[in-house]
């Protein structure tokens, strides 16, 4: 199955498009930290991205049980992780509840060092049930970056991306594209991010920050890109949404917690 060829429906929900502070942060009163406007509240950044026949997270940080009852999810067939990070992971043993209604262990993807890590964090998560299902379980998979595989037969593509001096996956779903914590694309990355219809760009903050990408950082790669629809997520309180979005340029929107989206 090529992309050309792809034709189901794929839904993107913004579980949280905050950064690792989350908005409105702890202890500040900041003018957007005060809720000004009800799309600065954001939870830490994640997706829900579904078919007819798939149902997939990207990421599990702190406030996922929030974000799953909220968004009502009935049923999650795996987990895309982008790295290893707290606000990513931390998380991770909210997706038991999964596990104990479709009793099963929950398929993890990522590449084999954040799979380590999340191995050595979680490791309970690791051990067989024996038929009882009272815990958390995983089933983890290593991908390779750059190489397509499919889940019910949608093409899902890891692909390399820079979070500061780390490495981090950003992924391509069909023509959806989620790229969160990154500082930097690899020139050999871009190609991968071709015909896009839809793609979910970081966007932490306007004034420099090594491991994120500023609004300037994020509107050249927007244009770079050239998706029909970008939408900017990981979010720092720093961010106003309102005043993000009077300077979007055309093609571009300032994402938050609940917006939903679709493409075909």
């Amino acid at each position: 199955m090529t992309r050309k060829n792809l034709s189901c429906k794929i839904e993107t929900v913004i579980l949280g498009c905050g950064a690792s502070s989350g908005v409105p942060v702890a202890a500040c009163h900041c003018s957007v930290c005060q809720l000004l406007h009800p799309r600065n509240n954001r939870t830490r950044t994640a997706a829900w991205i579904h078919t007819e026949s798939l149902s997939l997270l990207i990421d599990t940080g702190p406030d996922l049980r929030q974000q799953v009852l909220r968004e009502q999810i009935q049923k999650v067939d795996a987990v895309l992780y982008t790295h290893a990070h707290a606000d990513h992971l931390n998380g991770i043993d909210d997706l038991r509840a999964f596990c104990v209604a479709q009793k099963m262990a929950m398929p993890i993807y990522s590449d084999k060092n954040t799979l380590k890590t999340i191995q050595q964090r979680f490791n309970y998560a690791l051990s067989t049930t024996k038929g009882y299902w009272d815990k958390l379980t995983i089933a983890p998979h290593i991908v390779k970056t750059d190489e397509t595989f499919l889940l019910k037969n949608l093409p899902i593509t890891p692909i390399l991306m820079s979070h500061g001096t780390q490495s981090c996956l950003g992924w391509r779903i069909g023509n959806m594209a989620w790229l969160t914590d990154i500082s930097d694309i690899p020139q050999q990355s871009l190609a991968h991010l071709a015909n896009l219809k839809l793609l979910y760009l970081d966007c932490l903050r306007n004034s420099p920050y090594p491991a994120h990408l500023t609004i300037e950082q994020a509107f050249n790669y927007a244009k770079q890109i050239g998706a029909q629809q970008t939408v900017l997520i990981h979010m720092s309180h720093d961010i106003d949404y309102l005043a993000l979005l009077k300077i979007c340029p055309k093609g571009v929107t300032v994402g938050y917690d609940g917006m939903r989206l679709s493409i075909i």
